[in-house]
């Protein structure tokens, strides 16, 4: 070590990576302080820790881990840890403690970063990677309260340095070398199974070397037979080696594996390779479903939310790279690290949200070349020129001015500085009501704790405690967790709020429509406080000005339509904003048959939410009371469009064609539904009756139906749902 700092202590660019990466060291820590919790901490990895600790503590009788959510094909060891650690300590504030570690993740992601770039160019280089990953606002953010995401892409880039390091040293690699890249590529497993994939790059990676070893000794035929038979057996045992080491080391802390090392390794990266929950997103001004989103959703979400600077770095990494021959091997490493993944996600349509999260260990190596596509650049230009420090100077210079916009978004934003758009996005002015802002739910802690400070009981309460509602308990329950005996904690969706009883209600803005987000009256006028990013709220707290809503809501399900539209009608009057009160209103109408009077407020609240599905639910069934089908038709279709899973579009579409006769188009109302995994119990009987009214016997219907099945689901490729058919079909 001492030799290290000697032989560098005269490099202003080594001080300026050290000075950096010490001061980051301590800043991330400290920053991560004031986040909120994610989305996924309170309400999954938290409980899973807990059930996994549990799991060990017992010797594995309480096997809880294995049945909680999906949670299971998940390593989780930073969850783990942590839930290890605040037990052992007993640490009240568990989040805190968490976010400090995962701060120190995102750290080591830094540090092996700008020592990839180290190894490749330099102190420069290293000093330039450091400065634009930490002025990274996405990775910064998650950085704080994301330990899935965040603890994944450290150990993949430490593995990718120790990579790098093994094939500059063989065929003699240090036993540290080797002795860390196994600790690395096991902890990356340990974090998700999505960690194995280490092995086909080390694998890939391997073979390049020796092709191009092959290639640079060819001439000498005499001595290259041996030679390269000797590399690649020990190429091959050292990675055989490093395989079996980090895979059991990888397990250990993940019960699942454990209990089946390799079947379950196995089913884990099917199950996460072809994740089946959809969740909507905002994405070019509509909300769409996760599993259905645009190939090209993950490189724009990435190109729009990472500072202009790396843009441009990456821009001079491959137009200048051909200038350096002697690291055509380590930039073949790094353009292959954040490529491929990205490329992978694009070309597989996989399902992914939450902006790119998933592909977040894909960014340090970005930044890596970025970093040394600026170095490449000074390089080239010195070399036409003896002023060689003034480039320095004046390339780190148009560095900072490139870095200006997301520094002063780190600074001003803080602790959101994962909602942050750049300047060829428009910023946040632009992207607002375009895409979604605080997806992880950041926001909910400001929120929570200006409740406890600031609630008070305004007589509408229906007991004896202030009521908070929210779309996410789970985190707003951990903020209130000292303050039970004055708050009680439930759920509500945003666009059913009247339907619940609160007092006050926190809410995000993820998963809103975009014609609301935009529209003059949003936020609503109960709107108490306001959390901000750039001037455009992210975060909302309302204030409970009337329960009308709850109590028509709730008289309508009594079925006495009468008294919920004399409450209803008074909030629809005064609140536009309130969907749920005048969908509970509209509903009250076509009950006690005043479809006219139904339309009107169907008409005031399209204007509002004119994509909002069921307000156009209830406009094709004023359609069908005034017997005009065709228009009833279209509007569904449209709703259809809009909300491809609306299940209860495709169900009135079938019954108004099935009243028209028409069976072709009632028949593909509930093929399109088997089609994308909504044909329940009920249209399966539809389908049957369908194939009946065509002339066809009740076994000849339940045969078509399974052939219609089975023709479905091969075109979609799920070939065991096809073979559950075909042998229904056997039996017929």
């Amino acid at each position: 070590m001492k030799h290290f700092f000697n032989e560098n202590k005269k490099n202003p660019w080594f001080w300026a990576f050290f000075i950096v990466i010490v001061v980051t060291l301590f800043a991330m820590p400290i920053m991560s302080k004031d986040a909120g919790n994610s989305g996924d901490e309170d309400g999954f990895q938290i409980p899973h820790a807990r059930n996994v600790v549990n799991y060990f503590k017992t010797s594995g009788e309480d096997t809880t881990c294995m049945s909680f959510e999906n949670l299971k094909y998940y390593g989780s060891s930073p969850d783990v840890l942590m839930q290890y650690w605040n037990d052992f300590f007993d640490v009240e504030n568990i989040s805190q403690s968490r976010h400090i570690f995962n701060a120190l993740y995102g750290w080591i992601a830094l540090l092996f970063a700008g020592l990839i770039a180290w190894l490749i160019g330099g102190w420069r280089a290293s000093a330039i990677t450091v400065l634009l990953l930490f002025f990274s606002p996405r990775f910064l953010g998650h950085s704080f309260n994301n330990p899935k995401d965040i603890p994944f892409a450290a150990g993949v880039m430490a593995a990718t340095y120790f990579m790098i390091l093994f094939f500059r040293q063989f065929p003699k690699v240090k036993i540290s070398t080797l002795i860390f890249l196994i600790l690395f590529i096991a902890f990356s497993i340990s974090v998700r199974v999505g960690g194995v994939l280490l092995y086909a790059y080390f694998g890939l990676f391997g073979l390049v070397y020796l092709i191009v070893d092959y290639m640079k000794h060819r001439k000498d035929k005499a001595r290259l037979a041996p030679t390269f038979k000797s590399k690649f057996l020990r190429m091959f045992l050292y990675g055989l080696g490093v395989v079996i080491v980090s895979y059991f080391l990888g397990i250990l802390l993940w019960p699942y594996a454990r209990l089946a090392p390799i079947k379950h390794t196995l089913e884990a990266f099917s199950e996460m390779s072809a994740f089946a929950i959809g969740i909507r997103q905002l994405f070019e001004g509509s909300l769409q479903w996760s599993d259905m989103l645009p190939w090209y959703y993950t490189p724009k979400f990435i190109f729009m939310t990472i500072p202009i600077a790396v843009i441009i770095g990456l821009l001079c990494f491959f137009v200048l790279l051909w200038k350096d021959k002697k690291n055509y091997f380590n930039y073949f490493i790094i353009a292959f690290a954040f490529l491929f993944p990205i490329f992978w996600i694009a070309y597989s349509g996989a399902n992914v949200y939450g902006g790119w999260r998933h592909s977040l260990f894909a960014y340090p190596p970005m930044v890596v070349a970025a970093g040394l596509g600026f170095n490449l650049f000074i390089e080239w230009i010195s070399k036409k020129t003896t002023k060689s420090a003034i480039i320095n100077i004046a390339v780190v210079v148009v560095i900072l001015l490139l870095l200006w916009h997301p520094i002063r978004h780190t600074v001003k934003n803080h602790p959101y500085q994962y909602i942050y758009f750049n300047e060829l996005a428009g910023g946040i002015n632009k992207a607002y009501g375009n895409h979604e802002m605080d997806y992880y739910y950041h926001s909910t802690r400001e929120a929570s704790e200006w409740v406890i400070a600031n609630a008070i009981k305004s007589g509408l309460e229906t007991g004896n405690k202030i009521k908070v509602a929210t779309w996410h308990p789970a985190s707003v329950q951990y903020f209130f967790r000292n303050d039970t005996a004055d708050f009680h904690v439930s759920f509500s969706r945003w666009y059913e709020r009247g339907n619940s009883d609160w007092d006050y209600a926190i809410f995000t803005i993820t998963g809103i429509m975009s014609e609301e987000i935009k529209n003059a009256n949003f936020p609503p006028k109960n709107a108490i406080y306001q959390i901000k990013v750039d001037g455009k709220p992210i975060g909302l707290v309302l204030k409970r000005e009337t329960k009308d809503d709850f109590a028509g809501f709730q008289l309508k399900n009594k079925k006495e339509f009468e008294s919920a539209i004399y409450h209803l009608k008074k909030v629809a009057e005064t609140d536009p904003t309130n969907v749920s009160a005048f969908i509970n209103l509209i509903e009250s109408y076509f009950n006690t048959g005043k479809v006219d009077s139904a339309k009107i407020y169907i008409d005031q609240l399209l204007e509002y939410v004119p994509k909002y599905e069921p307000v156009n639910y209830m406009l094709a069934h004023y359609y069908n009371a005034t017997r005009e089908f065709d228009k009833a038709l279209k509007v569904l279709k449209t709703t259809r469009e809009n909300n491809v899973n609306f299940k209860a579009a495709y169900h009135f579409a079938f019954q108004l064609y099935a009243q028209q006769n028409d069976l072709k188009n009632a028949e593909k109302m509930m093929l399109d539904l088997l089609k994308i995994n909504q044909l329940d119990e009920q249209g399966f009987n539809q389908l049957i009756t369908i194939y009946k009214a065509q002339g066809l016997d009740e076994r000849a219907a339940y045969k078509k139906a399974y052939r219609k099945h089975i023709e479905v689901f091969e075109k979609l490729g799920k070939k065991k749902e096809a073979q559950i058919y075909r042998d229904a079909l056997k039996k017929l």
